[in-house]
């Protein structure tokens, strides 16, 4: 099926190409968010036969010019925000401002977004300029013009040189780079991304991260992208926010969300966490809340022993060697803690000159103050 003028478009025909750097063309100041969302509520499915909510009392300020990452996994309500923000879904009821103009009940084309996915979306039988033009050509831009806009914009994604190729001629990341052109050449607002590198294979993907934020960059354009891959989310964003059944678990820059996050879904799913539970934490602090810590704030004491005893602010358990897991650049030690749970440590890869450490008794430390504390499970 061929992607709609709406969704290539994404304003419109007739009306002023929307944001410049930062989003704030059209007057718009820069302390007005590029997206605001009040109480955002979808549910699907009728009371009769049961309801499903997937989207709860979402409340979401969106700044001008960020690169904002919406991360969960599926399910989780993350790609229908996205929906309801482009005008493909409509709420059953929050509002959605674009740039302090509510937006909630207009259609797609009536909003000064565009949506890049992950399919692409591109007409197979068009041209590469074709392909880019198409929306300037819906919005009625002479055929000179639009062609000299849409060569501009395949020459800031690096694909000038390929302007009289098809789709089918490109490999992956090149026809993702001429969905990216489509998406900015009518110059929108904000930019959505429904995870667009999710098709594309490891190295790829990788590459095509840096290159979307220094593209983002460069044009100064809001980008809203959605993913559950973490390592996108916290390569690219100015900020992550967490989705988990339909609501926003935690709102931070990728620092805080990995670093500090505020509850135990959170910690869990952005990186590898070990969870402390509150027998724990009433042993060795007292305390009756669960707490985290990241694997690389764990230390291994081969001997069994340490050299942490008496030490203030560190604390230690002893424990088992359970396995071992190569990944490349170190190599992760999981340990079974005695009155503890079972954790991964990870260590670099001078491990001790031993036939098997499985089975070794060790010792675990960590400073007191790399605990993350989750006030949701006090």
């Amino acid at each position: 099926m061929s992607p709609s003028a709406s969704s290539l478009t994404g304003s419109p025909a007739g009306s002023p190409a929307g944001g410049g750097a930062g989003g704030t063309a059209g007057g718009a100041a820069a302390d007005v968010p590029a997206i605001r969302l009040r109480n955002l509520t979808k549910t699907f499915g009728a009371k009769n036969i049961g309801e499903t909510k997937a989207v709860d009392g979402v409340d979401l300020d969106i700044r001008q010019g960020e690169f904002f990452s919406m991360l969960g996994p599926s399910g989780s309500g993350k790609t229908t925000v996205l929906r309801l923000i482009a005008g493909f879904e409509l709420p059953t009821s929050g509002t959605i401002e674009l740039e302090g103009q509510d937006v909630s009940g207009k259609a797609p084309f009536q909003r000064d977004v565009n949506t890049v996915f992950q399919d692409y979306a591109l007409f197979p039988h068009m041209s590469l300029v074709d392909n880019v033009a198409y929306g300037l050509r819906v919005r009625g831009m002479k055929k000179a013009e639009r062609r000299e806009r849409a060569v501009e914009a395949l020459d800031r994604v690096q694909l000038r040189k390929f302007v009289a190729r098809r789709p089918s001629q490109l490999s992956g990341g090149q026809r993702q780079r001429v969905a990216l052109a489509r998406a900015l050449v009518v110059e929108p607002k904000v930019l959505l991304l429904d995870e667009p590198l999710g098709a594309l294979d490891l190295k790829l993907r990788q590459r095509m991260q840096i290159e979307l934020k220094e593209l983002q960059r460069s044009l100064g354009i809001t980008f809203i992208f959605v993913t559950h891959d973490q390592e996108e989310a916290l390569t690219m964003s100015d900020r992550i926010g967490v989705f988990n059944n339909g609501k926003l678990a935690q709102i931070g820059t990728a620092h805080e969300i990995y670093q500090r996050p505020t509850g135990a879904f959170v910690a869990n799913f952005v990186g590898t966490s070990n969870l402390f539970g509150a027998d724990v934490a009433t042993t060795l602090y007292n305390r009756s809340s669960q707490f985290v810590l990241r694997p690389e704030r764990l230390t291994v004491h081969w001997d069994g022993a340490g050299t942490t005893a008496g030490l203030e602010g560190v604390s230690s358990l002893h424990g088992t060697v359970t396995s071992l897991v190569y990944v490349g650049h170190a190599t992760q030690v999981r340990v079974a803690l005695e009155g503890g749970p079972a954790v991964v440590v990870l260590v670099d890869n001078d491990l001790p000159a031993e036939q098997s450490l499985v089975g070794k008794n060790v010792s675990v430390s960590w400073a007191d103050n790399d605990a993350v504390w989750l006030p949701d499970a006090a």
